[in-house]
Protein backbone atom coordinates (compact mmCIF):
# COMPACT_ATOMS: atom_id res chain seq x y z
CA UNK A 1 0.00 0.00 0.00
CA UNK A 2 1.39 3.23 -1.04
CA UNK A 3 0.14 6.42 1.01
CA UNK A 4 -0.08 10.16 -0.91
CA UNK A 5 -1.06 12.96 0.69
CA UNK A 6 -3.85 14.59 -0.88
CA UNK A 7 -3.04 18.34 -0.26
CA UNK A 8 -1.08 22.05 -1.71
CA UNK A 9 -0.17 22.82 1.56
CA UNK A 10 3.25 22.33 1.58
CA UNK A 11 3.84 22.25 5.48
CA UNK A 12 1.62 18.87 5.72
CA UNK A 13 3.47 17.41 3.12
CA UNK A 14 7.05 17.82 5.04
CA UNK A 15 5.81 16.91 7.45
CA UNK A 16 4.47 13.69 6.33
CA UNK A 17 7.26 13.49 4.28
CA UNK A 18 9.46 13.53 7.88
CA UNK A 19 7.61 11.15 9.50
CA UNK A 20 8.54 8.89 6.68
CA UNK A 21 5.65 7.38 5.38
CA UNK A 22 5.03 10.00 2.20
CA UNK A 23 4.97 8.23 -1.55
CA UNK A 24 3.35 10.94 -3.24
CA UNK A 25 0.71 13.81 -3.33
CA UNK A 26 -2.28 14.25 -4.97
CA UNK A 27 -3.82 17.62 -5.70
CA UNK A 28 -6.79 19.52 -6.77
CA UNK A 29 -8.02 22.63 -8.14
CA UNK A 30 -10.04 22.98 -4.41
CA UNK A 31 -6.76 22.21 -2.92
CA UNK A 32 -4.84 24.46 -4.85
CA UNK A 33 -7.85 27.77 -3.94
CA UNK A 34 -7.13 27.18 -0.23
CA UNK A 35 -3.67 27.83 -0.13
CA UNK A 36 -4.71 31.37 -1.95
CA UNK A 37 -1.33 31.21 -4.16
CA UNK A 38 -0.97 30.53 -7.63
CA UNK A 39 -0.82 27.23 -9.29
CA UNK A 40 2.45 27.70 -10.17
CA UNK A 41 4.17 28.63 -7.01
CA UNK A 42 2.24 25.95 -5.38
CA UNK A 43 3.52 23.34 -8.09
CA UNK A 44 6.80 23.38 -8.09
CA UNK A 45 7.04 23.69 -4.69
CA UNK A 46 5.61 20.54 -4.28
CA UNK A 47 7.72 18.95 -6.80
CA UNK A 48 11.07 19.92 -5.30
CA UNK A 49 9.65 18.28 -1.93
CA UNK A 50 8.51 15.00 -3.13
CA UNK A 51 10.22 12.19 -5.23
CA UNK A 52 7.04 10.23 -5.76
CA UNK A 53 4.26 10.95 -8.25
CA UNK A 54 2.20 14.48 -7.98
CA UNK A 55 -0.97 14.49 -9.46
CA UNK A 56 -1.78 17.88 -10.52
CA UNK A 57 -4.82 18.34 -12.06
CA UNK A 58 -6.11 19.86 -15.89
CA UNK A 59 -9.18 22.35 -15.85
CA UNK A 60 -10.41 22.39 -19.12
CA UNK A 61 -13.30 20.25 -20.19
CA UNK A 62 -12.53 19.49 -23.69
CA UNK A 63 -9.61 17.04 -25.40
CA UNK A 64 -7.77 19.78 -27.07
CA UNK A 65 -7.87 21.74 -24.40
CA UNK A 66 -6.84 18.89 -21.70
CA UNK A 67 -3.82 18.25 -23.89
CA UNK A 68 -2.68 21.41 -23.90
CA UNK A 69 -2.35 21.63 -20.35
CA UNK A 70 -1.20 18.39 -19.55
CA UNK A 71 2.09 18.72 -21.87
CA UNK A 72 2.22 21.99 -19.82
CA UNK A 73 2.50 20.04 -16.57
CA UNK A 74 4.51 16.87 -17.69
CA UNK A 75 7.49 19.76 -17.78
CA UNK A 76 7.15 20.69 -14.56
CA UNK A 77 8.72 17.40 -13.36
CA UNK A 78 9.49 14.33 -14.30
CA UNK A 79 7.14 12.71 -11.10
CA UNK A 80 4.21 14.73 -12.56
CA UNK A 81 1.18 12.85 -12.96
CA UNK A 82 -1.36 14.72 -15.32
CA UNK A 83 -5.27 14.18 -13.43
CA UNK A 84 -7.91 14.10 -16.22
CA UNK A 85 -11.42 13.87 -15.66
CA UNK A 86 -13.82 10.64 -15.88
CA UNK A 87 -15.54 11.83 -19.36
CA UNK A 88 -14.96 10.75 -22.57
CA UNK A 89 -13.04 13.69 -23.46
CA UNK A 90 -11.04 12.73 -20.52
CA UNK A 91 -10.88 8.79 -22.10
CA UNK A 92 -9.08 10.67 -25.10
CA UNK A 93 -7.20 12.95 -24.00
CA UNK A 94 -5.56 10.29 -21.83
CA UNK A 95 -4.97 7.59 -24.65
CA UNK A 96 -3.23 10.41 -26.15
CA UNK A 97 -1.38 11.07 -23.50
CA UNK A 98 -0.44 7.49 -22.21
CA UNK A 99 1.03 7.06 -26.01
CA UNK A 100 3.24 10.23 -25.57
CA UNK A 101 5.01 8.79 -22.20
CA UNK A 102 2.77 11.05 -19.87
CA UNK A 103 1.89 9.45 -16.46
CA UNK A 104 -2.33 10.12 -16.12
CA UNK A 105 -4.71 10.09 -13.04
CA UNK A 106 -8.19 9.43 -14.25
CA UNK A 107 -10.18 11.08 -11.87
CA UNK A 108 -13.83 11.36 -9.95
CA UNK A 109 -14.58 7.56 -10.64
CA UNK A 110 -18.16 6.32 -9.71
CA UNK A 111 -18.59 3.31 -11.10
CA UNK A 112 -16.85 0.24 -12.01
CA UNK A 113 -17.57 0.75 -15.39
CA UNK A 114 -15.43 3.92 -15.43
CA UNK A 115 -12.75 2.73 -13.88
CA UNK A 116 -12.93 -0.03 -16.84
CA UNK A 117 -12.56 2.24 -19.44
CA UNK A 118 -10.20 4.53 -17.47
CA UNK A 119 -8.18 1.32 -17.80
CA UNK A 120 -8.69 0.19 -21.28
CA UNK A 121 -7.88 3.87 -22.04
CA UNK A 122 -4.13 3.36 -20.74
CA UNK A 123 -4.35 5.26 -17.15
CA UNK A 124 -2.09 5.52 -14.69
CA UNK A 125 -4.09 5.10 -12.12
CA UNK A 126 -7.75 5.70 -11.61
CA UNK A 127 -9.02 7.41 -8.54
CA UNK A 128 -12.52 6.23 -7.16
CA UNK A 129 -13.96 8.64 -4.82
CA UNK A 130 -15.39 6.56 -1.70
CA UNK A 131 -16.36 9.38 0.75
CA UNK A 132 -18.29 11.43 -1.85
CA UNK A 133 -20.18 8.00 -2.75
CA UNK A 134 -20.69 7.56 1.02
CA UNK A 135 -22.47 10.73 1.30
CA UNK A 136 -24.95 9.53 -1.29
CA UNK A 137 -25.81 6.91 0.82
CA UNK A 138 -23.72 4.25 -1.56
CA UNK A 139 -21.02 1.80 -0.49
CA UNK A 140 -17.85 3.73 -1.44
CA UNK A 141 -15.43 0.81 -0.28
CA UNK A 142 -17.75 -1.53 -2.06
CA UNK A 143 -16.79 0.25 -5.46
CA UNK A 144 -13.21 0.14 -4.82
CA UNK A 145 -13.79 -3.87 -4.24
CA UNK A 146 -15.12 -4.20 -7.41
CA UNK A 147 -12.78 -1.83 -9.65
CA UNK A 148 -9.71 -4.29 -7.86
CA UNK A 149 -11.67 -7.19 -8.74
CA UNK A 150 -11.91 -6.44 -12.30
CA UNK A 151 -8.53 -5.24 -12.82
CA UNK A 152 -7.26 -8.60 -11.38
CA UNK A 153 -9.61 -10.38 -13.46
CA UNK A 154 -8.41 -8.88 -17.02
CA UNK A 155 -4.74 -8.12 -16.14
CA UNK A 156 -5.19 -4.17 -15.98
CA UNK A 157 -2.08 -2.44 -15.00
CA UNK A 158 -3.98 0.82 -14.17
CA UNK A 159 -3.44 1.42 -9.99
CA UNK A 160 -6.31 1.96 -7.56
CA UNK A 161 -5.82 4.99 -5.66
CA UNK A 162 -8.75 5.53 -3.03
CA UNK A 163 -9.65 9.15 -2.84
CA UNK A 164 -11.59 10.82 -0.64
CA UNK A 165 -11.08 9.12 2.69
CA UNK A 166 -12.76 10.21 5.90
CA UNK A 167 -11.49 7.72 8.46
CA UNK A 168 -8.89 5.21 8.91
CA UNK A 169 -11.43 2.59 8.19
CA UNK A 170 -11.15 3.46 4.86
CA UNK A 171 -7.71 2.97 4.80
CA UNK A 172 -7.88 -0.70 6.47
CA UNK A 173 -10.44 -1.48 4.37
CA UNK A 174 -8.80 -0.55 1.16
CA UNK A 175 -5.13 -2.42 2.55
CA UNK A 176 -7.45 -5.25 3.43
CA UNK A 177 -8.90 -5.00 -0.28
CA UNK A 178 -5.34 -5.18 -1.83
CA UNK A 179 -6.23 -1.39 -3.86
CA UNK A 180 -2.48 0.29 -4.52
CA UNK A 181 -2.69 3.27 -3.15
CA UNK A 182 -4.34 5.63 -0.65
CA UNK A 183 -4.40 9.48 -0.80
CA UNK A 184 -5.21 11.02 2.59
CA UNK A 185 -5.53 14.28 4.11
CA UNK A 186 -3.54 14.83 6.72
CA UNK A 187 -5.99 14.85 9.74
CA UNK A 188 -6.51 11.19 8.79
CA UNK A 189 -2.66 10.43 8.38
CA UNK A 190 -2.57 12.08 12.05
CA UNK A 191 -5.23 9.79 13.11
CA UNK A 192 -3.77 6.76 11.73
CA UNK A 193 -0.52 6.53 14.37
CA UNK A 194 -2.78 6.96 17.24
CA UNK A 195 -4.61 4.65 19.66
CA UNK A 196 -5.70 4.77 23.21
CA UNK A 197 -4.31 1.71 23.68
CA UNK A 198 -1.10 3.13 23.44
CA UNK A 199 -1.67 6.32 24.98
CA UNK A 200 -2.34 4.35 27.87
CA UNK A 201 0.60 1.85 28.11
CA UNK A 202 3.02 4.93 27.48
CA UNK A 203 1.58 5.85 30.37
CA UNK A 204 1.66 3.55 32.86
CA UNK A 205 5.34 2.40 31.82
CA UNK A 206 6.19 6.02 32.77
CA UNK A 207 4.93 5.61 35.80
CA UNK A 208 6.62 2.33 36.38
CA UNK A 209 9.08 4.42 35.83
CA UNK A 210 9.49 6.66 38.74
CA UNK A 211 9.06 3.63 41.05
CA UNK A 212 12.30 2.25 39.98
CA UNK A 213 15.33 3.45 42.33
CA UNK A 214 17.64 6.02 40.87
CA UNK A 215 21.36 6.17 42.38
Amino acid sequence: MKIFIDTADIKEIQEANRIGILDGVTTNPSLIAKTGRDFDSVAKEILAEVKGPVSLEVISLDTGGMLKEARVLAKLGENVVVKLPMTVDGLKACKALTAEGVKTNVTLIFSPSQALLAAKAGATYVSPFVGRFDDISEDGMGLVEQIVQIYGNYGYQSEVIVASIRNPMHFVKACLMGADVSTIPFSVIQQLSKHPLTDVGIERFLKDWEKVPKK
